[in-house]
C-alpha cells in the first residue's frame, strides 16, 4: 500500500468494501435518465456499472503523523444489524483489519478516531462485539465528534431507537465508555490537522484538512459521493439532511481548492479515490494525481 506523503505525514486508505450498492437513479433522485445517459461515456464502467449502479467505496483513512495515528471514519463494522441494507447487515469480514495491518497498525495503535458524521457506514468500527456487549474497538483512542452532529443523532435515538440502530450500537457505547471528545466542526486538532465544516449531507458534517498550504490533503467524508456531484454540484443524494446546503458546501469547497495542488481523498469514490479538483463548464472535474 503506497501512502500519500506530506513531509512527516502519511495518509493510508482503509478500504472495507467496494461495489454498486445502489442504483444511480435512486441514489441521486434528481439525476434523471437523460442526464445519466449523456454522461455514461465518462462514468462507465468505473463510476457507474453496466446495470446503472453507482460504484461506491466504503473506506476510512489513517493519518500517521510524528505524534499520532488518526483514523478518519470507521466504515460499517462487523456483526451490526442493518436489515434495510443487506450488503451491510451482519457483516463478518477481516478486510478492514487487514487494511489497517497493511498501514502497519493494529486497533491498539489508533490514538484518535474522527467521525466526519454519524451515519452507519462511517461509525461501524467504532465498536466491536465482546461477550455480548458493544465496546470501543480502539481501546486507547479518543473519538472526535462534532457537537451539533452528536446532539442531533442522540436525540433521534432517544425518540426512536429502531430508526437509528448504528447510534445505539456504535456511538452510545463510546459515550458510555467516556472515550468521546466533543468539538466544534471547525476544531483545529493541530497545526497540520484541521476540521473543516462541510454541512448539508448531515447537520454538522465536517471534512479533514491535513498538511500545510501548497502540500495538503482534504479528506472529504460525505461532502461528495460521486464525480457526478462535481459536474453537477446541486445534485443531492437520497440520505441528505439538506441537499441545497450540501450543494452550497460543494461549490464553496471546490472554488477554494480548484486552482490549488490540494489532493482530495474522496471517501466514497471507487479506488483510486484521490484527485485534484478543477473547473469544468459550470461545475468541477477530478483529475488524477500524478
Amino acid at each position: 500500500m503506497t501512502p500519500i506523503t506530506l513531509k512527516d505525514i502519511e495518509i493510508y486508505p482503509i478500504v472495507e468494501q467496494q461495489g454498486a450498492f445502489f442504483k444511480a437513479l435512486e441514489f441521486f433522485p434528481a439525476l434523471g435518465r437523460e442526464r445519466l445517459d449523456e454522461n455514461s461515456s465518462w462514468l462507465q464502467p468505473h463510476y457507474i456499472d453496466a446495470d446503472g449502479g453507482v460504484v461506491l467505496c466504503v473506506q476510512g483513512f489513517v493519518i500517521k503523523t510524528s505524534h499520532h495515528n488518526i483514523l478518519v471514519d470507521s466504515c460499517v463494522g462487523n456483526h451490526k444489524s442493518r436489515p434495510t441494507r443487506s450488503f451491510w447487515n451482519m457483516m463478518n469480514s477481516d478486510r478492514f483489519e487487514k487494511a489497517l495491518a497493511a498501514a502497519g497498525l493494529t486497533v491498539n495503535d489508533i490514538d484518535y478516531v474522527m467521525c466526519t458524521h454519524l451515519h452507519g457506514d462511517h461509525v461501524g468500527w467504532n465498536t466491536r462485539l465482546e461477550n455480548g456487549r458493544w465496546v470501543p474497538t480502539f481501546p486507547k483512542a479518543r473519538y472526535i465528534m462534532a457537537d451539533r452532529e452528536l446532539a442531533h443523532w442522540t436525540a433521534r435515538e432517544k425518540d426512536n431507537p429502531a430508526s437509528v440502530p448504528w447510534i445505539t450500537d456504535s456511538v452510545l457505547p463510546i459515550i458510555a465508555a467516556k472515550r468521546e471528545q466533543i468539538v466544534r466542526s471547525d476544531f483545529a486538532f493541530s497545526e497540520t490537522v484541521q476540521l473543516m465544516p462541510t454541512p448539508g449531507h448531515t447537520i454538522d458534517h465536517f471534512s479533514v484538512l491535513v498538511g500545510r498550504p501548497g502540500a495538503d490533503v482534504l479528506i472529504t467524508g460525505d461532502m461528495i459521493h460521486s464525480p457526478l456531484q462535481g459536474k453537477y454540484p446541486e445534485l443531492g443524494m437520497l440520505a441528505d439532511y439538506d441537499s441545497p446546503q450540501a450543494a452550497q458546501t460543494r461549490r464553496k469547497v471546490f472554488d477554494r481548492f480548484c486552482e490549488e495542488p490540494t489532493i482530495l481523498c474522496a471517501t466514497h469514490f471507487p479506488t483510486p479515490s484521490t484527485g485534484r479538483v478543477r473547473r469544468w463548464d459550470g461545475g468541477y472535474k477530478f483529475v488524477a494525481v500524478d
